[in-house]
């Protein structure tokens, strides 16, 4: 009686388990099906999106859109370089700062932390705003038209910030204790002890800084005024406006805007633009879940 209630359990287990599956699966699919479209759409004819719209299997196969592209290809190498620069120089500095900060913050013996943790907290609820921030780079630090200026402002994050000092809180005191007693300073402590017990808070908080910096195009629009400092994103939204072919037709060139791919071109920018940065993700993924909850359920 025993053994066969035991496998009527091991069978509902598992069919629980397949519907789990299932459903996984099923809102994996939904998950994956506009990435899909994207990159279908990007090598559509405009004429059949414009009659039909998007789809996952066109009828003809179009390499308009890239074309269209990277007729630019110089600047768009150009704009890659920017956006790869930034990324990888701001979110070496952010991680290496809000770690700092975090570690500082963490200490118990470090008299004034609730003060500071309270200033850097109070940036959460109020900013300066636009032109403040517009004076400080373009009048105080003389950053106009320099890379600086949009790696600066992502570096530090409150919420990173916290995020890091509420996992360090995390690590045992002894092992400071112990290396204190080693005679270990401070910084040898952070960056020999810490920071290799720190990597899923590392590995997250630089997850965030890296699409954000992957993403900017703001600063990039207030601050830049050369062509090839364009970031990414911001050259191809000036692609998708057309501004090329405003040029044209400003020189007296004959643009039959009809087979423009201005809708295929979208969907192509965005696979571009999106392409790269979405490798990165599987290498912080075993990391990221732990990064987050360890970070969120410590006070």
């Amino acid at each position: 009686m025993k053994t066969s209630n035991m496998l009527f359990a091991n069978r509902k287990d598992r069919a629980l388990l397949a519907v789990f599956y299932l459903l996984i699966a099923v809102f994996a699919l939904l998950c994956l099906f506009p990435f899909l479209l994207m990159i279908t759409s990007s090598f559509m004819e405009e004429k059949e999106i414009l009659s039909e719209g998007y789809k996952l299997i066109p009828k003809k196969i179009s390499f308009s859109a890239y074309e269209f592209l990277f007729k630019n290809s110089a600047n768009l190498l150009d704009a890659y370089r920017v956006t790869i620069t930034i990324t990888v120089v701001g979110t070496f500095l952010g991680l290496f700062f809000m770690s700092m900060a975090g570690y500082v913050l963490c200490r118990k013996d470090f008299k004034y932390r609730n003060q500071i943790s309270f200033f850097i907290y109070f940036t959460t609820l109020f900013s300066g705003g636009l032109i403040p921030s517009y004076i400080l780079m373009v009048k105080g630090l003389h950053l106009q038209d320099n890379i600086w200026s949009m790696i600066l402002p992502g570096i530090m994050s409150p919420w990173s910030i916290f995020l890091m000092r509420n996992f360090m809180k995390s690590i045992p005191d002894s092992l400071y204790e112990s290396a204190t007693i080693d005679g270990a300073g401070d910084f040898r402590i952070y960056w020999q002890i810490f920071l290799p017990l720190a990597k899923p808070s590392l590995a997250t908080i630089g997850l965030f800084l890296g699409l954000a910096y992957w993403n900017e195009w703001y600063n990039g629009m207030l601050y830049m005024q050369t062509p090839t400092k364009f970031p990414l994103q911001y050259f191809l939204q000036r692609i998708v406006s057309q501004a090329n072919v405003q040029l044209l037709i400003q020189k007296g060139a004959t643009v039959n805007t009809a087979e423009l791919p201005s809708e295929s071109i979208k969907m192509a920018t965005a696979l571009v633009a999106i392409g790269p940065i979405i490798l990165a993700y599987p290498f912080a993924q075993k990391y990221f879940v732990s990064g987050l909850t360890i970070g969120a359920v410590k006070g």
